[in-house]
């Protein structure tokens, strides 16, 4: 379901009938070189396409117009090699569709000093060609990534490489369907909010099914099928003895196979990226699924516990931009804190949904009570996540509008051993410390589901916010709660006025 391989970002480069036909072959011969500069660099995961260099509004407006009808082209990438008049490219901005990166680099690394002349400066050109274009797109209010450096320098591919992946991750959304199973969590407030106004924003339609749905499917799979699957549980992780062939929990185990297929099965007949599911609703299912949820968040599918639409939208769309990259990504919830005079850390966890993707080494299966539910007592994936720099990010519903918050983190190996935890769990140091850091989340209104990554930075979300064209705060190592209040209240203003077109 993680197939990039037919997405495509257009290079669409700027110029204009005024340099003549001799400079213009020169402008399309370096445009197609850095194009395929782009296209051979191990950081950008998609294809670029070149298109020909455009010099009228009529040729500006026919390639935004092509970019939005096609469905594979998930972005452009625009530079202005020469001198390109900006108000040529108002029709076409103003109904581009696509997410935007402004490239300001020049064909050249250097100036060749003994050799420059008059010829030389009327090609290349974009030091002031590029600032035309960014004021238009300024004057336009047109969100949009900025670039700037060689072509060739790898800081410059890294960048784009980030932008293309958060282009992936919008894609994903525009088409993202996530089935609800059951309804909300009762009484809880920040797992809800608007799918309607969640679809104008961002795409993603989020709709209801009952648990039975999925029984229909576990109701038909086979003995064969549950072999199979057991048979990957047992070389994939490390069973307790009791799970084993004639263990005494066996059976626990065979139940959340059928639960898998049958989750699956559905999730692949419906063509959902994404899923919820509540304790509160799980009809005949023998227990509330944990290694199914556990496996198909590893397989790419996103998800969000207690009917958190919002949470799985996200997983789904933060898997896609981390395709190829070193870390995991997961469903998270800040779940307990450790408090000591010389350090404060947030065990996160969950009760059994935690992503094998952000695994340190080989998982345990395992089956224990649950102590929610009512059900039978639920097959889980236990391990520790590896040391290292990662990001929770939330996305809530404000009322008047979507806000994502980030906060950056330190994983950290847990300071004792957790022999009687039976879940997922991953021990971190928020920046700048739990103090200003919980205060921050919890002015800004966070929720305690996340979406937790170790492959994806704060600049993808960055890139994402303005892509959505939506509110976005940090909390870095540089958050002062004072700063951080003035940041809130100005937001109020800013988007107050923006909605209203002010």
């Amino acid at each position: 379901m993680n197939n990039i391989s037919q997405k495509e970002v257009w290079f669409v480069v700027g110029s204009q009938e005024l340099y003549g036909p001799e400079t213009l072959l020169k402008v399309a011969e370096h445009s197609q070189n850095i194009a395929k500069g782009l296209e051979g660099s191990l950081h950008i995961p998609v294809k670029i396409v070149y298109k020909d260099v455009v010099k009228s509004p009529e040729q500006i407006l026919n390639v935004c117009l092509e970019a939005n009808s096609n469905k594979n082209c998930i972005g452009i990438i625009a530079w202005m090699h020469t001198f390109s008049p900006a108000k040529m490219w108002i029709g076409g901005l103003r109904i581009l569709k696509k997410p935007l990166c402004h490239l300001h680099t020049q064909y050249n690394a250097e100036i060749p000093w003994a050799t420059i002349d008059m010829d030389f400066m009327n090609l290349n050109q974009s030091a002031h060609g590029d600032r035309e274009f960014g004021f238009m797109m300024s004057r336009m209010r047109k969100k949009r990534k900025v670039v700037v450096g060689h072509w060739e320098d790898d800081k410059v591919l890294k960048k784009l490489g980030i932008w293309t992946r958060v282009a992936l991750g919008w894609d994903e959304l525009q088409n993202l369907k996530v089935a609800r199973i059951g309804d909300n969590m009762r009484e809880v407030a920040v797992t809800e909010g608007d799918k309607v106004e969640a679809q104008i924003r961002f795409g993603v339609t989020v709709n209801g099914y009952d648990s039975s749905d999925i029984t229909k499917h576990i109701d038909k799979i086979s003995d064969k099928q549950i072999n199979d699957l057991l048979a990957i549980y047992e070389t994939s992780y490390n069973l307790t003895s009791s799970l084993k062939e004639g263990g005494a929990q066996r059976q626990s185990l065979i139940d959340a196979a059928k639960i898998e297929l049958g989750l699956r099965a559905f999730l692949e007949e419906g063509g959902f990226g994404a899923f919820t599911d509540t304790f509160e609703n799980l009809g005949a299912w023998k227990q509330l699924p944990g290694i199914a949820t556990q496996r198909l968040m590893a397989d790419g599918y996103g998800f969000g516990g207690e009917g958190d639409w919002k949470t799985a939208a996200m997983v789904r769309a933060l898997k896609v931009m981390n395709i190829g990259l070193e870390g995991g990504t997961s469903f998270m919830e800040d779940y307990t804190y450790h408090f000591t005079p010389e350090k404060s850390y947030v065990l996160g966890s969950h009760m059994l949904e935690i992503c094998p993707s952000i695994a340190d080494g080989k998982p345990s299966c395992e089956v224990h009570p649950l102590g929610i539910g009512g059900k039978e007592d639920p097959a889980r994936l236990v391990f520790n996540s590896p040391a290292g720099d990662a990001i929770n990010v939330s996305l809530v519903d404000m009322g008047t509008r979507f806000r994502l918050i980030v906060n950056e983190v330190t994983a950290v190996k847990p300071v004792a051993e957790l022999p009687k935890l039976p879940v997922a769990r991953v021990l971190w140091d928020c920046k700048p410390n739990l103090d200003i850091a919980a205060t921050a989340w919890i002015l800004a209104g966070g929720a305690h589901h996340t979406v937790y990554s170790q492959a994806v930075t704060t600049e993808f979300m960055e890139d994402f916010a303005d892509i959505a064209g939506i509110e976005l705060l940090v909390i870095d190592n540089d958050t002062k709660i004072r700063n951080f209040k003035e940041t809130l209240n100005a937001n109020e203003a800013y988007y107050h006025l923006f909605q209203h077109g002010l």
